[in-house]
């Protein structure tokens, strides 16, 4: 008896997804349905049910995992009118999360130091549900920066906006920044793919 009742409780506070969950994967597919993966034919949409998967897994809430599908949605897809767009449909909470993981709303984008680096100071004071979803949308491509590294060697460096070693940088920096507020599971994930990644030998990979 007290193992079922476990169970009830459990099955009770796992995150129910609405209609609105729906909604948002149908919007984002369509939103990103001509871009793909940095260097592959993988539909960008992959990277956001990713993120999303690994919000919920690590205990996202609705809000949360919309905001994941959407993440990158004002960066890429329209920059001030999409985030309005993303406020009208979505409400206010997944509006503030998107905007607490993009960078720029610019087109074109300013430059991408002094881009990163404002990034990194708003992240200091950021609210837990942006920094969850940030640190799974981190997580999730370093993973895939390190697996193409496996593949391709120091090739994968060119496809970034920024070297080798700034692009390091950055998601140190990020990862250090996180490490300060959690999430913990996430981010400890995160610090270890860095890591890995900080000790690939530069230059010494297949051209």
């Amino acid at each position: 008896m007290i193992f079922v009742e476990t169970l009830e409780r459990t099955a009770e506070a796992r995150p129910t997804l609405s209609h609105r969950f729906s909604d948002a994967v149908a919007w984002a597919s369509d939103l990103h349905r001509h871009q793909r993966r940095k260097g592959s034919d993988t539909p960008y949409a992959a990277h956001l049910l990713s993120v999303c998967a690994l919000v919920l897994e690590n205990g996202g809430a609705e809000d949360e995992a919309i905001a994941a599908l959407l993440h990158d949605a004002v960066e890429d897809c329209g920059g001030r009118p999409t985030a309005d767009e993303i406020r009208s449909r979505f409400g206010a909470r997944v509006a503030d999360i998107v905007d607490g993981c993009t960078d720029s709303d610019e087109t074109p984008k300013p430059a991408w130091r002094p881009r990163k680096e404002r990034f990194i100071e708003r992240l200091e004071h950021a609210s837990d549900s942006v920094r969850l979803v940030c640190a799974a949308d981190k997580l999730h491509n370093a993973r895939s920066v390190l697996a193409d590294w496996r593949r391709e060697g120091d090739r994968v460096w060119d496809r970034f906006a920024a070297p080798r070693d700034e692009t390091l940088w950055y998601y140190r920096a990020v990862t250090n920044r996180l490490q300060e507020r959690g999430p913990v599971a996430l981010v400890e994930e995160l610090d270890r793919v860095v890591t890995e990644l900080e000790r690939t030998p530069s230059g010494g990979g297949r051209r």
